[in-house]
């Protein structure tokens, strides 16, 4: 064959590739999240959202805004933020007053609580009541607040004593009502299951009626009050392999064994005189907003878990139909769209719908009395719409995550700092303003361009690539071309770590879009994660998708969050479920691995999802280090050191049998990553040893230790901390690279988020690898990619169908594979930085010193992510930087 008829041939049989891959292709797919409207989140989505957006909130801070009501008069509307309320006056279109909740002694510390605010008059004087809740001590109640003169007057806290086994009674959502002239709430209790009836005037309880469990919502109809209960019914004594915990340590819940994710929902309905339980009727999943139309016949119920919208009949007391509200339609089983907010017009025609994932308020026709409503179409919001309120032709919509980390944060410094220009400019992931949108209600015309919109910010086109059939005699490639297809791959191995930026790590590389001055993990601290870049490939625009690792865990292992997770951000009153131990954190079909198993699939965890036990009066981190000092005889070569005993559990049913129970726990950072490392490679070597192939198709593994502990002298220097995960990361590519199943396996490496750090591209910019014989690229990516991509990626290798709506809409990575392998197999750096440099005793320090060290000793002792975000990105700086001014905020909207 001639060369021209060969180049031809190459062509001819190329296209229909280069074709296929074309048509998941989008412009946002070349841009940058720091890049102007449409704003560009990490995960799939874009923001061009209808009507103004007013931002605000402290810039120092990560705000959001949860819930929104009308003031008497309607003139005005109270927002409920994280931090306290903000009024919005109609006819200026602004934020004209706020108030924090560390503004007054009886509130100072608290949080407000997932959603629920009231405005109304009793007797002359203005009211407005939330939930609010602190998690650390316990503290918890009601906010009752006078409003007179266009500000907050008198502050009083009605405190609820937790009820077993709860450590927080956790107010949520209120209704108000006057009965016999008598101002009566209706204030549920998250944390106690209860729902409690207080008589306003003397606050004293009338009746406390038990709910099922996590209620979230109240709403009145008659003689009745109707409770949105998040986890369903609470369990009975003759259940039977169905139940697994849910909460930390808040009870039970009935769960799904498949998923380990909450099964039920219900609405507990209770008589309003007596609180006496009339019936729980059961509805969809995560039942969370509840509204009662104006004659009050009918309830509404948003499924947070199901996407749909029950209605009941309040005098039957039966829920009579569900309106499927998510934006893809419901043929295709996934999930994702969130309905957690609910709004009505005046004559309760009209239902507007808050879908969180969607990024877009669903539009409803109720107008019937017969089960027909009927979505009319959708409207685009910025991200995460949470709370909505009608009034005249304008629809007002709180936006929980707004356009994400992207505020402007001058306050930040001192003022030697604002004057001088050596503070670095940066996005950090827990600097973000709220949001609350005006839109005017659209005529349908207009609604039609709006859902069209919607579509195309929601990348709905890729959703008919998903659903492609895989085609026969298609010949195997790194990523197939359609799910289903065969893959040159037969194992991924999925690492997870813990909080850096892109910037930190890898920002001294010229290679790639980094910034020098902020990277304090170089490559003397991370000398195979450089390698790795330079020698396979840089990802210079790869996103962490959350921005925590309550968030980050489920992201990296289910590609979404459901709205418990997001209704929780920055509060974490419930849980702080970085590890996974909390059945409402899961959405309804679960995560990578029982997806995985679901298809026949093979599958072993190495430390994610579980928490490690053992006597840590007993074990610190030098007794471990020095127990296996000395048992290292090179890379990919462990030996056995001295016996460590521990124990890994888990909450999740299905995981047990499939979790290496010699491999440590990623939740605690006593034990070093090297340790995880030698009992990876033992098992990976045993294995290989093997006659066939017994190695899993899906190894997912946790390696913490990059998170550091600070400047805590119980533990080595951030730098070293890193170093020893840098060296564990190395050493786990190299001996699977050195394996025999070096050729079918692929590497995917990644934060679970970015929150401990800053950059100056993007808050949610992070490093990721990808690393096989088929990816010896030697070249920077620029492709937009982003932790739902490399589960999309993942899924197609193995075959594995999407599991919701947004890894449904992910870019594969294709532009990190090439069809030409290399086994050229990885040779690991050693370590530049002792593993064992300590930090200085308390006794050695002084001034800011000394404060952040004994910061860092309490934030230790709490656990890996469980202290004081922002505080460890100060310490982490001031560790690497000493007194250089601290990265000021950066504006991008």
């Amino acid at each position: 064959m001639s060369s021209r008829l060969l180049i031809y041939f190459c062509l001819l049989v190329a296209a229909p590739v280069l074709a296929q891959k074309k048509a998941y292709r989008h412009p946002s797919d070349q841009r940058t999240l720091a890049d102007t409207l449409p704003a560009a989140m990490p995960y799939n989505r874009l923001i061009d959202a209808a009507g103004t957006p007013l931002f605000f909130g402290d810039p120092k801070l990560e705000n959001h805004a949860l819930d929104i009501a009308p003031l008497p008069g309607n003139t005005q509307l109270v927002i409920e933020d994280r931090y306290g309320i903000a009024v919005l006056d109609r006819a200026t279109r602004q934020i004209v007053y706020r108030w924090s909740l560390s503004d007054n002694a009886a509130t100072k510390g608290l949080m407000s609580t997932f959603s629920g605010i009231e405005a109304f008059i009793f007797r002359g004087q203005t009211y407005i009541v939330w939930g609010a809740s602190e998690r650390e001590r316990g503290k918890s109640g009601v906010v009752i607040a006078t409003w007179a003169n266009g500000k907050i007057g008198s502050v009083a806290l009605l405190p609820f004593a937790p009820a077993a086994p709860a450590p927080l009674s956790l107010p949520n959502d209120v209704a108000v009502r006057v009965e016999n002239d008598e101002c009566f709430l209706y204030v549920v209790l998250n944390g106690s299951n209860q729902l409690i009836k207080v008589r306003l005037s003397d606050r004293s309880i009338v009746w406390s009626a038990p709910t099922g469990v996590a209620p979230f919502g109240v709403a009145l109809a008659g003689n009745r009050a109707f409770v949105t209960n998040w986890a369903g019914p609470v369990p009975t004594p003759d259940s039977t392999g169905t139940v697994e915990t849910a909460g930390v340590p808040w009870g039970q819940a009935y769960t799904d064994p498949r998923t380990g994710a909450i099964a039920r929902g219900t609405v507990s309905v209770i008589d309003a005189n007596s609180g006496r339980v009339d019936t729980e009727l059961r509805v969809g999943l995560h039942p969370n907003a509840i509204l009662v139309s104006p004659d009050e016949q009918r309830l509404y119920v948003a499924n947070g878990n199901s996407d749909y919208v029950s209605i009941i009949d309040a005098q039957a007391r039966q829920v009579t139909d569900s309106i499927p509200v998510g934006l893809f339609g419901t043929g295709n089983n996934y999930v994702g769209s969130t309905p957690n907010a609910l709004a009505l017009d005046s004559a309760g025609t009209t239902l507007y719908v808050a879908n969180g994932l969607d990024n877009a308020v669903a539009v409803v026709d109720v107008s019937q009395k017969t089960p027909s409503a009927v979505v009319q179409g959708y409207i685009p919001t910025q991200a995460y719409p949470g709370g909505l309120v009608r009034l005249g032709n304008e629809l007002y919509v709180t936006n929980l995550e707004a356009t994400g980390a992207r505020s402007l944060q001058p306050a930040e410094l001192g003022r030697r700092d604002r004057l001088s220009k050596k503070a670095e400019t940066a996005y950090n992931a827990h600097r973000q303003l709220a949001s609350v949108s005006i839109i005017p209600v659209p005529n349908a015309a207009e609604l039609a361009a709006y859902t069209e919109r919607v579509r195309k910010l929601s990348l709905q086109f890729r959703l008919a690539l998903a659903q492609r059939l895989p085609r026969p005699g298609v010949r195997p490639r790194p990523v197939p071309e359609r799910i289903g297809e065969p893959s040159v791959f037969k194992h991924v191995v999925y690492i997870i770590k813990e909080n850096r930026t892109y910037d930190q790590v890898l920002g001294d590389m010229p290679e790639g879009r980094g910034m020098p001055s902020l990277c304090v993990f170089g490559d003397s601290v991370t000398p195979n994660q450089h390698r790795l870049a330079r020698e396979f490939l840089l990802l210079d625009n790869y996103h962490a998708s959350g921005k925590s690792s309550a968030e980050g865990h489920h992201w990296a292992d289910a590609a979404m969050v459901t709205d418990y997770t997001e209704k929780s951000v920055r509060g974490w009153f419930r849980s702080y479920p970085h590890v996974l131990y909390d059945a409402l954190v899961y959405n309804k079909n679960g995560l990578i691995w029982n997806n995985a198993l679901d298809h026949g699939k093979t599958v072993r965890i190495y430390g994610e999802a579980c928490t490690c036990q053992f006597d840590k009066q007993q074990y610190d981190w030098q007794k471990l280090y020095q127990m296996r000092l000395g048992r290292y005889a090179g890379a990919g070569t462990p030996q056995t050191g001295q016996p460590f005993s521990y124990t890994n559990t888990t909450t999740i049913g299905r995981v047990k049998p499939i979790l290496a129970m010699d491999f440590p726990g990623c939740d605690d950072e006593v034990i070093n990553d090297q340790m995880r490392a030698d009992a990876f490679i033992r098992e990976l070597n045993e294995t290989a040893a093997r006659p066939g192939d017994q190695w899993p198709n899906l190894l997912i593994m946790s390696l913490p230790n990059d998170h550091t502990a600070g400047m805590s002298p119980k533990f080595p220097t951030p730098r070293a901390m890193v170093a020893d995960n840098d060296l564990a990361v190395g050493r786990i590519v190299e001996a699977i690279q050195r394996s025999r199943f070096a050729d079918s396996t692929a590497i995917f490496i990644t934060e679970d988020d970015s929150q401990a750090g800053w950059d100056h591209i993007s808050a949610y910019r992070t490093t990721g690898f990808v690393i096989s014989p088929y990816s010896r690229l030697k070249k920077t990516i620029r492709t937009n990619y982003n932790q739902t991509s490399m589960v999309r990626t993942i899924e197609q290798i193995l075959g594995l169908p999407p599991m919701n709506v947004i890894d449904a809409t992910a870019l594969p990575m294709f532009d990190c594979f090439v069809d030409k392998p290399d086994a050229t197999p990885y040779v690991a750096m050693p370590n530049r930085v002792p593993l064992d440099e300590m930090n200085k005793p308390l006794s050695l320090l002084r001034g800011k010193a000394l404060r952040y060290a004994r910061a860092s000793v309490e934030e230790a002792e709490e656990g890996i992510d469980t202290g004081e975000d922002a505080l460890n990105n100060r310490i982490l700086w001031f560790w690497a930087r000493g007194n250089a001014p601290y990265p000021r905020g950066k504006e991008s909207r």
